[in-house]
């Protein structure tokens, strides 16, 4: 039998945004304990031309909530990227669970050959089928994001492991 887009898609979405705000949870008690600023942990970059810790979360949210919408035919909800604190990535990744939580398999399930369009920032536009779309882009692009934080904590020398970043099964 063939695995569901939902069953593809939106319980690993949930999982690895639940797994992640454990982590930066982590990440915040650290910097408390060590006297550091928080700061210096949510701007942290793995090389100078990387994006920092907040951006990596918060395109970890995007591809979450952006790629199940698309897949469900939602409009995308917005998520304004103002984040400049680990409690204000809390909320976020919060709001990204809540979103998760309203979707239905019937809502995405039957996706694999909904046309996906998606409009990159410098107007490039990528069409895809549904299951081209998850498989092929939201998938990685989520799992890239959400290690790159998990790599920029465990970097900063943040406890964590692998049970960390996989979460609750």
């Amino acid at each position: 039998m063939a695995m569901s887009m939902y069953a593809a898609s939106v319980p690993l979405f949930r999982q690895r945004v639940a797994a992640l705000a454990t982590v930066l949870e982590k990440g915040a008690a650290f910097a408390v304990e060590r006297g550091i600023d928080p700061a210096t942990l949510l701007e942290s970059r793995l090389a100078p031309d990387m994006m920092p810790l907040t951006r990596q979360v918060q395109l970890t949210t995007d591809h979450a909530v952006g790629g199940s919408a698309r897949l469900a035919g939602l409009p995308v909800p917005s998520f304004p990227d103002t984040e400049t604190s680990f409690d204000e990535l809390d909320t976020r990744l919060a709001r990204c669970i809540a979103f998760l939580d309203t979707l239905t398999p019937e809502q995405i399930d039957g996706s694999e050959e909904r046309p996906i369009l998606l409009t990159l920032r410098h107007g490039r536009e990528l069409r895809f089928t549904g299951q081209q779309y998850l498989i092929g882009f939201v998938i990685p692009n989520l799992l890239f994001h959400c290690t790159t934080a998990y790599d920029l904590l465990r970097h900063a020398g943040v406890p964590l492991g692998k049970r960390d970043f996989i979460g609750a099964i």
